[in-house]
């Protein structure tokens, strides 16, 4: 059977996006900075990526045999992926609970949206921000609140010794800072 007869299910959907599925039953909270990135990826996809593919796709499929027309064959796989894209955003923003760190009261301990500061074993001293599993950016020191560090973190308070799972075994972590302003 042709794959283009195929429908492809949620976890290959997020496999193929790059996104962890989220566990059953887990709510997919996100910063309000977070949704508005995915928002304007989505509109970029649908508003300005999307009709230059179909532009292009619509050129190539005059030009006659299709089979071997470069333009159009990835052109078409193109569109596949801004499709998948635009789907596993879709789904993403709907079940999104918009959790705004600026709003915490209890500003003591770690919660989602916090910018921790702990040092480890061997007095190395890291700085992470929690966010949402659909908005880490890895080079800015953003973790999923999911991740073994940042689920280690919450609720702790400055002072406080955790112990997070690390390749290696358990390790202990101490909390210095813990702050809730703008990323």
């Amino acid at each position: 059977m042709s794959k283009a007869f195929t429908k492809e299910t949620e976890a290959e959907d997020e496999e193929l996006e790059g996104a962890e599925p989220l566990p059953a039953g887990v709510k997919n909270y996100i910063t309000p900075e977070g949704l508005r990135r995915l928002q304007d990826e989505f509109k970029t996809l649908k508003q300005v990526e999307r009709p230059k593919v179909v532009e292009i796709v619509s050129w190539a499929a005059g030009n006659g045999d299709r089979s071997e027309n470069g333009d159009y064959l990835y052109g078409k796989k193109r569109l596949r992926e801004i499709d998948r894209r635009l789907r596993f955003l879709t789904k993403r923003m709907e079940i999104a609970e918009v959790v705004d760190p600026a709003l915490q009261k209890n500003r003591n301990q770690v919660f989602f949206g916090a910018t921790v500061t702990f040092v480890d074993s061997q007095d190395r001293e890291r700085t992470v921000r929690i966010v949402g599993v659909d908005e880490v950016r890895h080079d800015r020191g953003e973790v999923s609140w999911l991740s073994p560090v940042a689920r280690a973190l919450l609720k702790a308070a400055v002072g406080d010794t955790v112990e997070v799972r690390t390749p290696a075994g358990w390790a202990p972590i101490e909390v210095l800072r813990i702050g809730y302003g703008p990323a």
